[in-house]
């Protein structure tokens, strides 16, 4: 599949063809990233790889990867996240020389603070000056072009050779796919993927899908977590971002139910343990809720698991230094002097150094048996009937009446939403934030989770903020190139409204003047053409809509038109306003 037209295929890769002699570097390049079971690559275009371009055209054919052209690198990145969200594994991507990298850098970085997987296979003009086209490559070539990224990526490699192009590539490969999962960057020259071959390179060996073998936590340390743990009279269980399978689904439940434990989840986090659960404290947000407070209050123990930010939501809570605390993490293991991504240091009284997931099956092996719950899924909000404006907590009720018999997937919420109005019972049922809050990342994400829940039957649906949508509308001629069928529904609330929460507090400080805080926040005068954004990239918009009266009409025909193969946008027109807990969240001093 070589042009534009080409649609992405759903089904397994194909085999690539063994009897081809590659007589280019790029040829032996794409030898490997077949051996790897690589389907897609995202890719803007850039002459800084045009051999690997070629190579995947003219010599990989049909036996792909499969390009996915965005019209932006930033794009590219973001849908090889939104895969990686859904399937645990690496997509590839290539980014153009300096330039590329340099647009594509907060979408790496979302993808960092997220640990989610992926090769990016960049590039560079010749490194030989000798070789170099004038002007051009001389400005599309740096020295060390991997500093740009190298504080947010896991490793990094710049080969000078074909056979050493090989080698990082697959160590690459190998870095990304073990956890802790981060993106993984290799530069490869311009020279050395044109280089004609005298005969075939040795290709080194390599697995396909997730690395068999991962990081984990000493059976010493496992036993002395469970015996704290089965003693506690109140445990409580913060359950960070965990595997998408079912059996991980229902070993988290087991888990919870063997400790007598309250579980609190995160929205940042996507949905890990079943919210109806009688085990499940209310609110789920992206900032610590005060039932969530309260149940950590009352702990006398504490296991987080992969827990974003536990120094700091320990502290929001007030929790005790005597509340024993075991803590299941990797993320000792990236934490660098750049970014302050790893948040507040813990002293926990047991650290498992493993996936949580992994340390979960772990602990059960320690564990009598609990109660199973019995429980039953909360009935949806019921929406309100008649003309009126339209808020968050409408739209998810009305949202949710018309996919009420429909397999969802929610890839992204905005930050006003309320974990409360809408369940999940499902690893799938929501994908959770973008790790590093990259405003722009959702449309992107949005496509590459779609592409990655192709047939699966589920229809995924993502929610955006406007100012988002904005930011990374394009990505979403991706989803309508490759017919993957999405519902992107846009809760506009015509403001960078997070930015006035921050400006209300600033004015209350100062003694000022509150009724200015939208200054230079509002997106409108003229208001932006939401729907007519999207039908430019070819997808179906509707909008805007004003009254809730409309609005399941408009969303039962977006929902058919989805299941029927398109890539739709909804602009919602909705009151601004945040959840308490995110409002106190955001502008809380420590």
């Amino acid at each position: 599949m070589t042009t534009n037209d080409a649609r992405a295929d759903a089904g397994p890769p194909a085999e690539p063809l063994t009897d081809r002699i590659p007589q280019w570097g790029s040829d032996a390049l794409v030898d490997l990233l077949q051996r790897a079971g690589i389907r897609f690559i995202a890719l803007n275009p850039g002459a800084s790889f045009r051999g690997l371009h070629d190579s995947l055209v003219n010599y990989a054919g049909d036996a792909g990867p499969q390009m996915l052209l965005c019209l932006h690198e930033e794009h590219a990145v973001a849908i090889a996240h939104g895969w990686a969200k859904v399937t645990g594994e690496p997509m590839a991507v290539a980014l153009h020389s300096n330039v590329g990298l340099m647009h594509a850098t907060m979408a790496l970085y979302n993808a960092w603070c997220d640990r989610v997987p992926m090769l990016v296979v960049g590039a560079t003009g010749p490194l030989d000056a000798a070789k170099r086209r004038p002007w051009i490559d001389w400005i599309h070539t740096a020295a060390d072009q991997p500093a740009l990224v190298r504080n947010f990526v896991k490793w990094d490699d710049t080969p000078t050779s074909v056979a050493a192009s090989l080698e990082s590539l697959a160590r690459a490969w190998d870095i990304t796919r073990t956890a802790p999962t981060a993106p993984t960057y290799v530069v490869l020259d311009s020279a050395v993927q044109e280089q004609q071959l005298t005969d075939r390179p040795a290709l080194p060996r390599i697995s396909e899908g997730r690395a068999a073998d991962q990081p984990t936590a000493s059976a010493e340390s496992v036993a002395r977590a469970a015996a704290i743990l089965a003693d506690a009279a109140s445990p409580v269980v913060l359950l960070g971002p965990g595997r998408r399978d079912e059996s991980a689904w229902a070993d988290r439940i087991r888990l919870a139910e063997a400790l007598g434990a309250r579980v609190i989840t995160d929205l940042k986090a996507g949905s890990t343990f079943p919210t109806s659960h009688p085990a499940h404290v209310p609110g789920p947000g992206f900032f610590l809720g005060e039932h969530a407070r309260a149940a950590l209050r009352g702990a006398d123990a504490v296991l987080a698991l992969g827990w974003i930010d536990l120094a700091g939501t320990l502290a929001q809570a007030a929790v005790p230094d005597s509340v024993a605390v075991v803590s299941a993490t990797l993320e000792p293991l990236l934490a660098n002097g750049w970014s302050k991504d790893h948040q507040g240091r813990v002293q926990a009284d047991v650290w498992l150094p493993a996936e949580p997931d992994a340390a979960v099956t772990g602990l059960l092996a320690h564990l009598a048996p609990g109660t199973p719950a019995a429980w039953t899924p909360r009935p949806a909000p019921e929406p309100v009937a008649g003309p009126g404006r339209i808020d968050l907590a409408q739209l998810s009720a009305t949202l949710q009446s018309v996919l009420a018999d429909v397999d969802t997937t929610l890839v992204r919420l905005p930050l006003g939403w309320d974990g409360e109005s809408w369940d999940f019972e499902h690893p799938l049922d929501y994908l959770g934030y973008d790790g590093g809050g990259g405003i722009g990342s959702g449309p992107g994400m949005t496509v590459g989770a779609a592409l990655a829940l192709r047939d699966s039957g589920r229809l995924p649906v993502a929610v955006l903020g406007d100012g988002d949508y904005l930011m990374g509308v394009q990505a979403i001629w991706t989803a309508v190139n490759q017919q993957v069928p999405a519902l992107i529904v846009v809760a506009n609330n015509h403001s960078y409204f997070n930015d006035e929460v921050h400006q209300e507090k600033v004015a209350v400080v100062r003694g000022r003047d509150v009724s200015r805080k939208w200054v230079g926040q509002r997106i409108a005068d003229p208001a932006p053409d939401l729907a007519g954004l999207a039908r430019a990239q070819g997808a179906v918009g509707h909008g805007p809509i004003t009254d809730r009266a409309r609005l399941a009409d408009v969303l039962r025909t977006a929902v058919r038109d989805v299941r029927a193969g398109a890539t739709v946008v909804v602009d919602v027109v909705v009151e601004t306003g945040y959840t308490p807990a995110m409002a106190a969240g955001l502008t809380r001093e420590h």
